[in-house]
C-alpha cells in the first residue's frame, strides 16, 4: 500500500500551493483544492466553521489557508492527512513536535463523554503516527480486549428455507416458494448468535478503517481482528443499529469502543466538520481544550479535604427578578471549606503581549470577572492564558477597581503544566 503524505502545521499556520516560501507549508495543488473545497462547503451550512480556517490572497504568494481555532485532523478519501497541533510557547523545546501530541492528546483525555478519555499513549511511538492513526490504534486495543473477553451473543430472529422444521411457519411463504417442495419448510426462529447490532458495528468501523489506515500494524491487526467478526455481518444502518445498544452492565466492555465507532462511522466527535472529498475531519475547539485540561488538573491539585470545585458552575444567574434570567457560567469555581473563600477562574485561549493595549486582554472578558466578583462575592478573581513568549514570564499583571474588585491574569506553561498549576493552586491556601 503506498504510503501518503502528512502535512502538519500548527494553529495560525498557513497552507500555500505551487510555491515554496519560508513560513508557509506547501501542499500539493490537488489536496489544497480539496481543502479549500472543504472549508467552503462547511460555511455554507455551519457557523463554527467560520473559526476553522481562513482563506486569504497574498501578493506573491497566492492563495492561503490558514488555521485558527481548532486542531486535530483531516483525512482525505484519497489519505491524504492534515494535522493541526496547538501553537504552544515554552522555554522546553519541542522541535520534534512530540511534545505538542503527547500534550494534544492529554487535553482530549479531559473531555467528558468521550472515547479519548482512554487514550494511552505509552504504546505508541507517537512521533511517527499522526493523530488519526493513534485515534485507529486505541480503538484497535479496545477491540482486542473486547475479543479476548469474548464477542456478546445475542437472539436475532431469522428467516429461511430450511430441510428441517424450528420455530414457527411462515405460511405465505411457504405456499409461495414450496408448494412443489414439501420436503422443505420456510420457517422463522431466534438464533442465538454474535450477529448482533454492536457486533456489527465494530466489524463495519473495523473494514472502514482497514481502507483508510496507512500504518502497516494498525492494518495488521484489522486483518487479525475481522477473523473474530467472521459469522457476522457488517453494519449498513449505522443510526438504526447505534440506538438499539443498551449500554448495561453486561455490554460495559463495549462502551469505550462504540463511542470510537460512533466517531468514525458518523463523525460523532466533540464536532464535526464533513466534506465530500473528506473522509474524516476531527477536530477540536482549542478553546475548549485548554479549559477541559486546566479544570481537570486543577481539580486533581486541590485536597478534596480542603476545597469544594466546580467547573462550569451554575449557581447564579445575571437577574434574579422577575424570573432569573442569563446563567452565568464561570469556567471553575474554588470554595475553600475552612472559611467559606471563593476563587473564580476563567480560562482564555488568546495570545497576550506586552505591545498590545492592556496586554490583549478584551475589554468584555474584564467586564464577565468583574460581574463574577459582584455575584460570588469572591476573595479572587483570576483569568488564566496560555503562556505567550510576548509577555515577561513573571509579570505580575493586576486590576483593581476602587469598589475593592481585583483581577488577576495567570499564565500556563503547558509544557511544565503541573507547575503551573501548582503555583495557581497555592493562591488558594490560608
Amino acid at each position: 500500500m503506498q504510503v501518503k503524505p502528512i502535512y502538519q502545521i500548527q494553529e495560525y499556520g498557513s497552507f500555500i500551493t505551487g510555491k515554496d516560501i519560508d513560513g508557509y507549508v506547501t501542499l500539493p495543488e490537488r489536496t489544497f483544492e480539496q481543502l479549500e473545497n472543504f472549508i467552503l462547503s462547511n460555511r455554507s451550512k455551519d457557523t463554527d466553521a467560520l473559526e476553522l480556517m481562513g482563506l486569504s490572497a497574498r501578493k506573491g504568494v497566492g492563495k492561503v489557508v490558514t488555521a485558527k481555532n481548532y486542531v486535530g485532523v483531516i483525512t482525505m478519501n484519497d489519505g491524504t492527512t492534515i494535522e493541526i497541533l496547538p501553537k504552544v510557547y515554552s522555554a522546553i523545546d519541542d522541535s520534534s513536535g512530540k511534545r505538542t501530541k503527547k500534550l494534544l492528546i492529554d487535553m482530549l483525555r479531559t473531555l467528558r463523554d468521550s472515547p479519548y478519555r482512554a487514550l494511552q499513549t505509552t504504546n505508541v511511538n507517537i512521533e511517527k503516527m499522526n493523530i488519526f492513526e493513534v485515534f485507529i490504534r486505541m480503538f484497535v486495543d479496545e477491540v482486542f480486549f473486547i475479543v479476548k473477553r469474548g464477542l456478546k451473543c445475542g437472539y436475532e430472529t431469522v428467516e429461511e428455507n430450511a430441510t428441517f422444521f424450528r420455530g414457527k411457519l411462515k405460511f405465505s411463504q411457504q405456499i409461495r416458494i414450496n408448494h412443489t417442495h414439501k420436503e422443505r419448510s420456510y420457517v422463522e426462529y431466534d438464533a442465538f448468535t454474535t450477529n448482533r447490532p454492536e457486533n456489527r458495528l465494530l466489524k463495519a468501523t473495523l473494514q472502514y478503517l482497514y481502507k483508510h489506515s496507512v500504518s502497516s500494524k494498525n492494518r495488521n491487526d484489522i486483518k487479525i481482528l475481522l477473523n473474530s467478526f467472521a459469522e457476522v455481518e457488517a453494519s449498513v444502518d449505522y443510526k438504526s443499529d447505534f440506538t438499539k445498544y443498551v449500554p448495561d452492565r453486561n455490554m460495559k466492555d463495549y462502551t469505550t469502543a462504540l463511542l470510537w465507532s460512533k466517531v468514525f462511522l458518523m463523525g460523532k466527535s466533540f464536532t464535526s466538520f464533513a466534506g465530500s472529498e473528506v473522509a474524516l475531519a476531527l477536530l477540536f475547539p482549542m478553546e475548549t481544550l485548554f479549559e477541559s485540561y486546566i479544570a481537570a488538573l486543577l481539580r486533581k491539585a486541590l485536597p478534596a479535604a480542603d476545597y469544594s470545585f466546580s467547573a462550569q458552575d451554575k449557581r447564579y444567574h445575571l437577574f434574579d427578578e422577575p424570573t432569573k434570567k442569563f446563567l452565568m457560567k464561570p469556567d471553575i469555581v474554588v470554595r475553600r471549606k475552612q472559611d467559606g473563600a471563593i476563587f473564580v477562574l476563567d480560562t482564555k485561549w488568546k495570545i497576550l503581549s506586552d505591545s498590545k493595549t492592556n496586554y490583549g486582554i478584551s475589554q468584555a472578558d474584564m467586564y464577565q470577572m468583574y460581574t463574577y466578583q459582584k455575584k460570588y462575592g469572591a476573595e479572587d478573581i483570576t483569568l488564566l492564558y496560555p503562556r505567550t513568549e510576548r509577555v515577561v514570564s513573571d509579570a505580575d499583571i493586576r486590576f483593581r477597581s476602587v469598589d475593592g474588585v481585583e483581577v488577576r491574569a495567570c499564565f500556563i506553561d503547558l509544557f511544565d503544566v503541573y507547575n503551573s498549576v501548582s503555583d495557581i493552586s497555592r493562591h488558594f491556601s490560608v
